[in-house]
Parts: structure tokens; sequence; C-alpha cells
């Protein structure tokens, strides 16, 4: 079983954006079908450009794969990649908030760092 570190670690390492990541648990609600790029961006509701980049990320990651025409479906290339996908997922239905900093800071360090040096710390 992955620990906190290695969850948080993932996410950061592998979403880009917060797109991705929802594309990803969109994809594995139903893991037993293919989507076509117009099913995504309809369920999504994002736009093709968003799309496109989540699939391109989440492939490379060995996550989704592509198949010709375009269609994708989740298919994790390990059983470790499905437990810490599991494991993401469940941490995002319950703190969204907290993946979304993870996802946001590991994207934009220099943004994190200029934002912390505002932050009022108590001794």
């Amino acid at each position: 079983m992955p620990s906190e570190e290695d969850i948080s670690n993932f996410i950061q390492g592998t979403f880009r954006s917060v797109w991705a990541l929802e594309l990803l648990c969109f994809l594995r609600q139903d893991r037993s079908r293919s989507h076509s790029h117009e099913e995504m961006v309809a369920g999504l509701r994002g736009s093709d450009l968003v799309v496109t980049q989540s699939v391109h990320a989440l492939t490379a990651a060995g996550l989704v794969l592509v198949e010709d025409g375009g269609a994708a479906r989740y298919h994790p290339a390990s059983a470790d990649l499905e437990s810490l996908v599991e494991r993401s997922a469940a941490l995002y239905a319950r703190s969204p908030d907290a993946v979304r900093r993870m996802i946001v800071a590991a994207a934009n360090p220099g943004l994190t760092a200029f934002a912390d040096a505002f932050r009022l710390w108590k001794d």
C-alpha cells in the first residue's frame, strides 16, 4: 500500500493540471469502455486543448491507453500504478482543495514560494 508521501509524489509528478486528474477520474468510472474525444470533452465540460493535453500526459504516465481513432480508456500499466490512482482518487474525493494545492504547487514552484513569503507564521 502506498504511503501518504508516495501519493503526494505521484500526484505532483503525474498531474500538470487538475483537468488531467479529472479526466483520469472520468475514464476510471467505466474502465471497460473507451471514450471518444468528444465524449471526454463533454464529460469534463472542457476544451479540446485541455482534453488533448491531458490524454497525452496520462498516456505518457502509463495510465491511459489511446486506441486507433483517438478513443481513450483507463488502463494503468501496473498494479502499483492502479493502487496509486485509487488512493489519489480517494484523497481527491475527500480533500479536493488539498489535492489541487499539490498540483498547483508542483506546476508553479515559484508562485508557491512567493505566496509563502506573505504567510504569517506563529512561533
